[in-house]
């Protein structure tokens, strides 16, 4: 196992000091899903959620969430993001909205946690529009599917949900 490193020598956490580190193109992908019953998955399909356009604002949700992930996760970096990407696949069966996320930006550190963050507030968006018409649905399987660049190397999700 790796050296935990967000621990200073006193054993409180720190913010990783990242400045020695080769610039090196990013690139992390993520997905979740959002589970709800067919009525709701119509709803979607058709743009007749009371609020607007589910998917659209779910995707400018995603992209902001993205480019401020530092502001959320304390021992994130502030990153100089290149690019953002989300988009979205409606399933019958299981009856869901699939959540896929692509970060990249040329740093010191990875995008990994950009991804998961756009990922998460796009569900959660989705969610908060369609509540009024069902409110037991469910955000789930939220995992990073692959991240390449910097010193740890690249990386692939072996199995996929």
């Amino acid at each position: 196992m790796d050296e935990l490193t967000h621990f200073n020598p006193e054993g409180r956490a720190r913010m990783v000091d990242v400045t020695e580190k080769a610039v090196t193109r990013r690139v992390a992908a993520a997905a979740g899903a959002v589970y709800l019953a067919p009525a709701t998955l119509q709803r979607i399909r058709e743009g007749t959620v009371a609020k607007g356009d589910v998917l659209a604002v779910a995707q400018v949700a995603g992209i902001q969430a993205a480019k401020h992930c530092w502001e959320l996760i304390p021992m994130c970096h502030q990153l100089p993001l290149t690019g953002v990407d989300i988009s979205f696949s409606l399933s019958d069966d299981p009856c869901r909205v699939e959540i896929r996320s692509q970060v990249s930006c040329t740093g010191v550190t990875g995008v990994e946690m950009e991804a998961l963050t756009a990922v998460s507030a796009a569900a959660l968006t989705i969610y908060d529009m369609c509540k009024a018409i069902q409110k037991d649905m469910r955000i789930e399987h939220i995992r990073l599917l692959s991240k390449s660049g910097g010193k740890s190397g690249d990386y692939q999700l072996k199995e996929e949900v």
